[in-house]
């Protein structure tokens, strides 16, 4: 039994994400990031979701006397999802509420990351059916609000 498990676990790992390790994802916007940014705080605004904060790092990091190239972290949720999926695991409470980083290259390039939240089953143990819907559905809007706000 336990090596079933193990051969389970590995397969799910590896193909669950998609490619192994395939727990971050990044895309290239097609807008600046300042535009970026609006953008999705106004999809979040729309989809009904709660925008909690907008991370400027390379604010803070000016304030200290320091660079960094322009790098936000727009936070944002839905708390009832949330609320269950604590339930689940109260862990996964360090990985909510969702975010997108939007940062910039030298040459001005514009991505936008997010960790893709299967990763979440992993990490905290999450077997529950109705939990592991709402991670699906969780991977399905950050990969939508990502892409769309990085389009033109």
């Amino acid at each position: 039994m336990k090596k079933l498990l193990l051969i389970l676990l590995t397969i799910f790992i590896v193909v669950g994400c998609g490619k192994k390790g395939k727990f971050i994802h990044t895309i290239k916007s097609q807008n600046d990031m300042p535009t970026a940014i609006a953008k999705l705080e106004k999809l979040i605004k729309d989809a009904n979701l709660t925008h909690f904060e907008t991370i400027d790092h390379s604010a803070n990091a000016k304030s200290v006397g320091m660079r960094l190239k322009p790098e936000s972290v727009v936070v944002f949720g839905n708390p009832k999802m949330g609320t269950v999926l604590m339930e689940c695991n109260p862990s996964i409470g360090i990985d909510l509420p969702l975010k997108i980083l939007f940062n910039t290259n030298y040459e001005g390039d514009t991505f936008i990351t997010y960790t893709n939240p299967e990763y979440w089953s992993l990490k905290h143990n999450i077997k529950d059916v109705k939990c592991l819907d709402i991670i699906q559905k969780a991977k399905v809007a950050l990969a939508n609000l990502a892409k769309l706000s990085g389009e033109k």
